[in-house]
């Protein structure tokens, strides 16, 4: 009997006796196809995967910009109408074609190889810039190892006499990822040679990529029990951490305080639908992939679910830890603010060092000033004004969240040392995951074909994948390597995805068939698609995924001439209102960049 309704990719120019057997020993049988020791190593490898950099520093920053807790509504509501769908279909074809995503598409019609193709190239253009952050992570993890944080202070100028001008101007934490991890250049314009620091950490973390691959999934099968379970450790231990510190209740309150007004911004629920999409990491052929070296009838239904929830609770669980510890930084910023502010009154008026507190700074404020008219418009500029729901306002994202306002908090707390090592290795995790999964969505295609497995070993093919990353990778090392970084993040691949994912579910849909795809469905798992299922894939998320790709490019007219920030270390300088959190990103007048990011 006709079992399946895809042809079997692998077979038909091989003989079988094995007419009407069960499908796992005819579909897709290939002896040489390692498979993963346990449904469980598959399941950890797609939470690796999934669970990146991007839930740790895009969704609390869609939190606080979009109502805290009232954004949960959206992406809640956007998970379970895109998010799983797609999750679910990629893994049905990875698993029922046991092939990477160029033969999986090209087994369903030999007109789609490019779709697979451009997951491939997607996949690859990841690859060449994603490894430099944990380039980064691996910089700030061996100068954590200091008696003193180098992004504590102000490094003392060449004569000895005081700190760096341009670090003044800004602030440490700034200073030093600018500065001294990037040394950036005024524009893109400016090359400036590598970064032999930072080339070195690339070149190191290449290496462990490549030894976490260099036996196919029969390694990362072993390394996914680390990668995807250890940054659960850490984040506990800075939850517990985080609760404990002083002002971590503000930030608390910030997150857990619904704006529903927000949920009538279009933008809210654009936010939460491209959030789901690019975390959960559809379009890559990653899934597919991974999917492609389960066993034939493997619980793909059950585990699809699993993991979208996984990566929607961490990302839940992260901002819980995210917000308190910068409640702790803005409350810290807050009162030293207060604190500046009560020293100037003291001094000013020549009152009593206990007749100020923090508590009554502002009734003291608007006394003096009732009683002191002229004194007190004398102080003019130098009177800060101190606002704690300003400091949580202010929304910071990417790597300015993760090596920026995190090191801020992070030099302020006891054994800064430990919090620094723990956090650095919970995102050198979190990346390396992430990069594991790109890195296979781009060798399991490869190997596939049959000219270069015949001629190439995995470990051989494995390896000049990772040089020919690696050195392409190293031109993000350079000085103006952080503009080109932020170039091929921000269009690099999210149109490119969107229409991707687009075409994969109207494929299977209405070109393939559902009904068919059902029958395939029913073929592995032992029943047919129910109507959740078909619904979603059939009609709701083609729907969404044309919205976004119509918001993207209506978005991409509208916005004008691209344009991107840049650091100029003359023009770097405190905010008038005294903050010392943010600077001017000048260049040649232009302070506004437009981007639609990609979030991993």
């Amino acid at each position: 009997p006709d079992r399946s309704s895809i042809p079997t990719p692998g077979t038909s120019d091989r003989h079988t006796d094995c007419q009407g057997c069960p499908p796992d020993a005819t579909m897709g049988k290939d002896a040489a196809r390692p498979e993963w020791d346990n449904p469980m190593q598959f399941v950890l490898a797609c939470v690796s995967y999934a669970v990146g950099l991007g839930n740790v520093w895009r969704f609390p920053y869609l939190c606080q910009m979009h109502g805290g807790g009232g954004f949960l509504i959206p992406y809640m509501l956007m998970l379970v109408l895109l998010g799983v769908p797609l999750f679910y279909m990629e893994l049905a074809i990875g698993q029922k074609m046991r092939l990477g995503s160029i033969g999986a598409w090209r087994a369903i019609s030999p007109y789609l190889g490019g779709v697979g193709l451009a997951s491939v190239v997607t996949s690859m253009y990841l690859c060449l810039y994603y490894n430099v952050i944990n380039a980064w992570s691996f910089w700030y993890l061996f100068h954590s190892f200091q008696s003193v944080l180098p992004w504590a202070e102000c490094p003392v100028n060449s004569n000895l006499t005081s700190p760096v001008e341009e670090c003044e101007r800004a602030t440490p934490t700034q200073y030093f990822f600018y500065r001294e991890t990037l040394d950036i250049s005024g524009s893109i314009e400016e090359n400036g040679g590598i970064h032999m620091g930072q080339a070195l950490c690339l070149l190191l973390a290449w290496i462990i990529v490549y030894l976490f691959i260099v036996k196919g999934v029969k390694s990362t099968g072993k390394v996914v029990y680390f990668t995807a379970t250890f940054p659960y450790l850490v984040l506990i231990i800075y939850l517990i951490r985080g609760v404990t510190l002083h002002g971590a209740i503000n930030g608390m309150k910030y997150m857990f305080t619904p704006k529903m007004e927000q949920l009538a911004n279009p933008t809210t629920w654009i936010n939460a639908a491209t959030q789901i999409f690019f975390s959960l990491g559809l379009g890559f052929g990653s899934l597919i992939a991974f999917a492609s070296y389960n066993q034939y009838n493997n619980n793909f239904e059950k585990q699809a679910i699993i993991v979208s929830m996984v990566n929607s609770s961490t990302s839940i669980f992260a901002s819980i830890v995210t917000f308190s510890i910068y409640g702790f930084k803005a409350t810290f910023n807050y009162e030293s603010c207060l604190e500046r502010v009560r020293l100037l009154l003291l001094n000013t008026f020549d009152l009593a060092e206990d007749t100020i507190s923090l508590e009554n700074v502002n009734h003291w404020i608007a006394e003096l000033n009732r009683t002191h008219p002229d004194q007190f418009a004398s102080l003019g500029g130098r009177l800060e004004t101190c606002d704690l729901e300003a400091e949580l306002d202010t929304a910071v994202e990417g790597t300015g969240l993760a090596f920026i306002v995190y090191s801020e908090a992070i030099k302020n707390m006891p054994v800064s040392q430990l919090w620094s090592v723990l956090y650095f290795i919970m995102l050198l995790l979190l990346g390396m995951g992430s990069m594991l999964g790109n890195v296979i969505a781009v060798i399991t295609p490869l190997s596939d074909l049959k000219f270069i497995s015949r001629y190439m070993s995995t470990k051989t093919l494995n390896g000049l994948v990772c040089l020919f990353c690696l050195l392409l990778g190293l031109g993000f090392t350079t000085r103006s390597g952080n503009y080109w970084f932020t170039m091929f993040n921000d269009y690099g691949a999210t149109f490119s995805l969107l229409f991707i994912v687009l075409i994969e579910v109207i494929t299977v849909c209405y070109i393939y068939g559902i009904k068919r795809f059902e029958k395939d469905v029913e073929d592995m798992l032992g029943h047919r698609l129910n109507w959740y299922w078909k619904i979603m894939l059939a009609g709701v998320s083609p729907i969404l995924l044309i919205a976004l790709f119509i918001f993207y490019i209506v978005n991409y007219i509208q916005g004008g001439t691209p344009t991107y920030q840049a650091w100029n270390k003359e023009l770097v300088r405190n905010l008038a209102s005294g903050k010392r959190d943010q600077t001017y990103w000048l260049t040649d007048g232009v302070t506004q960049g437009r981007a639609a990011t990609l979030w991993l």
